[in-house]
């Protein structure tokens, strides 16, 4: 079953908008891939939200790129801002990375975002494995909110 974050956001709307906000919040974010190696890489990235999808844009050739068209698998941590207060919780998402070749498809991710170099950078367009929300709950306890795919979202209290 493929999630992509139109799915996501029409099994869980309310879920997926506060995470979406969380997102569009700040500017970079951390992106977690595989070396070739099996150990984890992590660098910063901008996301974009956009017509459906949650899109990855890198520079061509980067490491981070190379990772991915190697192993799909990614991990994506939402900033947390000045002080690392998480006064807004803690996003993360899971899934798979997919390249876009498609003229059409980049044309119109270019047409919205106008990457530095419109003919050179990889495309990425995401399908979701997981989605997880950590906020602090009236300075009493953490509430963690996970989502999969074909299930509904989980929420467990921890004090």
């Amino acid at each position: 079953m493929s999630f992509n974050w139109e799915a996501f956001a029409a099994a869980e709307p309310a879920f997926a908008q506060t995470v979406e906000d969380r997102f569009t919040k700040y500017t970079h974010h951390v992106l977690a891939t595989l070396r070739k190696d099996g150990s984890p890489r992590t660098t910063g990235l901008e996301v974009r939200f956009l017509n459906g999808e949650l899109w990855l844009g890198m520079m061509p050739r980067s490491v981070k790129a190379l990772d991915l068209l190697r192993d799909p698998r990614f991990a994506l941590q939402a900033n947390p801002g000045a002080g690392a207060e998480m006064t807004d919780g803690d996003a993360r998402i899971t899934g798979r990375a997919i390249e876009v070749r498609d003229p059409q498809e980049r044309a119109k991710y270019v047409g919205e975002v106008q990457p530095p170099s419109p003919d050179s950078f990889h495309l990425f367009r995401t399908e979701l494995t997981e989605v997880v929300r950590t906020s602090l709950k009236d300075n009493a306890y953490l509430l963690l909110e996970t989502w999969k795919p074909g299930e509904p979202l989980r929420r467990t209290k921890r004090a």
